[in-house]
């Protein structure tokens, strides 16, 4: 499909961009007059809409959303893993295919709780020698397990293709164990994951790590499940990812050294997924929050703000989450000329 120039339509997908409600009027007010660019692309709009998440889908308001866009979803969970495995090279055999994370679990005080998979920074050689482990017991289980890449595997696991499970962006923060698989093959997951935390438990991989005072891989997440069919919906818009990892990065049609060269090489409708707030807000650290909405200002909002009114973009539109719901904003040139509508953050709030 050709696109011309100047009639694209922007999506920019910013998780947890849109502040927790009861910290809210102060992030706003610590903003203040810095972001002029986004106070205009949520104020001057065409349309907007808060939607709340959809709690019987266990994954983010931003990951449901994303899924819903590229037509990757099954009885409304996100299915990626066959899409990411193509991403990848892998060309998927017919079946039911997981995406599989190799993860730190820990055992906080009364809980358990995930680490961010990103946080591991597990190198290709560490991820390889742990896959290699563990291949057989997948296998011995009825299960193919294949390598993608050191933070993202993928197995075939046909009879669980009913298995409601969670996203790992979901679990962050929370009591683990109300997210955990469910479903007539819940137990089926558990045994095989307490196998493979056996087996991890006294590995050279883990002991060099816990050498370096790294936290060790002792166990693995699955999710993401899709039918080796399943693709992105026929005209769905090409996906970028800018300090997204996982999945979504594996998705990416192009990951773009910086948000400036995005926004320089826009030629086609497209979704931009950009995640540099998250960690932020995930963590609590409201001002290193404060900090990267300013950097999307100069480096984001101000420049796709100057395309659109110059005519290179068509449509703008914002999707901004927080865990319990996402925000749209949607905006035209036309939108933009309305002068009355005085520019301000309010609409975060």
């Amino acid at each position: 499909m050709s696109y011309n120039r100047g009639m694209s339509q922007i999506t920019l997908v910013l998780p947890f961009a849109l502040p927790f409600p009861e910290f809210a009027p102060d992030l706003v007010r610590a903003l203040g007059a810095t972001t002029p660019a986004l106070a205009a692309l949520l104020t001057r709009t065409s349309s907007h809409a808060r939607v709340p998440a959809d709690d019987a889908v266990r994954a983010l308001p931003h990951e449901q959303w994303l899924a819903r866009a590229l037509g990757l979803q099954e009885d409304g969970r996100p299915a990626f893993a066959a899409a990411a495995m193509r991403a990848l090279g892998i060309a998927p055999e017919a079946g039911t295919w997981f995406i599989v994370n190799p993860v730190h679990i820990e055992i906080a005080r009364t809980h358990l709780m995930m680490s961010d998979p990103a946080g591991l920074r597990l190198p290709d050689e560490d991820s390889r020698a742990l896959f290699e482990t563990a291949k057989p017991y997948f296998e011995e289980a009825g299960h193919a397990l294949v390598y993608g890449d050191a933070a993202t595997w993928f197995m075939r696991a046909d009879d669980w293709a009913g298995l409601d499970t969670s996203t790992p962006d979901a679990t962050l923060g929370m009591d683990l164990t109300d997210w955990m698989p469910l479903g007539a093959r819940a137990a089926a997951f558990r045994r095989l994951q307490n196998e493979v935390q056996i087996l991890w438990h006294a590995h050279p991989v883990n002991a060099q790590r816990e050498a370096r005072r790294l936290p060790p891989v002792n166990a693995f997440w699955s999710w993401g499940a899709a039918a080796a069919a399943r693709l992105p919906a026929p005209g769905a818009p090409r996906l970028a990812a800018f300090e997204a990892g996982g999945a979504v990065s594996a998705l990416a049609d192009t990951r773009p050294a910086s948000l400036p060269d995005f926004v320089a090489g826009i030629d086609g409708d497209a979704i931009l997924y950009c995640a540099s707030a998250a960690p932020h807000a995930v963590g609590a650290d409201w001002g290193g929050w404060i900090a990267q909405l300013q950097q999307l200002e100069a480096g984001l909002f101000a420049p796709i703000l100057e395309a659109l009114k110059k005519g290179r973009v068509r449509k703008v539109q914002l999707v901004l989450s927080h865990r319990d719901a996402h925000a749209e904003f949607t905006t035209t040139a036309l939108a933009q000329r309305s002068f009355w509508r005085r520019p301000t953050l309010d609409r975060l709030l």
